[in-house]
């Protein structure tokens, strides 16, 4: 593998992560639901989800991801009703009740699940790896350094730029800290995580 298929690999993971979709909207959502440490949180599960994805392309695993066609319709359904209860639970949220809720809900591990959710259940992010990665790279040719380089490629251009996301949105979540305000930031929180589930449960 080259430097170029490499930097060209990375040009198209940014654009992929840097689109608007389900990571971006539950990314932003949590971030101003709940502050940066838990988007990031979510990131690290979304980041995970791409991970495995990735090692189904490099290992020749597609004849798995086939198999696994009824097992991703159930994980979508599954990831989309649990985003879309987040989303509820946001709403039905009121500005006394915020300093609780941040402690207890949501936990750190229904954070890494949500964001693990919303790759496994995006049948566009397997497609991608199956079929755009080996127009920039030999997957038949791919060694073990070649294997940490992609990994790590996609760990750090993914989870940076979700992070960016989730860092502007925590931002404008502290810069607004009165009731009013916290329950319109619950409120888009809430309908953007609803909406996230919508995108997931509905696209082919």
């Amino acid at each position: 593998m080259t430097l170029l298929s490499l930097a060209a690999f990375a040009v198209a993971m940014a654009a992929l992560a840097a689109t608007p979709g389900p990571g971006v909207f539950a990314t932003v959502g949590r971030a101003l639901a709940s502050g940066f440490a838990h988007a990031a949180v979510v990131v690290l599960g979304i980041v995970i989800g791409d991970l495995i994805f990735l090692m189904f392309a490099i290992y020749g695993l597609a004849a798995v991801a086939q198999w696994m066609g009824d097992l991703f319709t159930v994980v979508k359904y599954v990831g989309a009703a649990y985003l879309i209860w987040l989303g509820l639970t946001l709403w039905r949220s009121n500005p006394a009740n915020t300093a609780v809720a941040a402690v207890v809900e949501p936990a750190w591990s229904q954070n890494l699940l949500s964001g693990l959710l919303i790759t496994l259940s995006n049948p566009k992010v397997i497609l991608f790896y199956l079929g755009f990665l080996p127009a920039f790279v030999d997957l038949t040719r791919l060694n073990g350094l070649d294997t940490v380089l992609l990994a790590a490629v996609v760990a750090l251009v993914l989870g940076s730029i979700l992070l960016a996301y989730a860092y502007a949105a925590a931002n404008a979540r502290e810069l607004l800290s009165d009731g009013s305000a916290t329950r319109l930031l619950n409120r888009i929180a809430g309908t953007l995580l609803i909406v996230t589930g919508g995108v997931v449960a509905t696209r082919g």
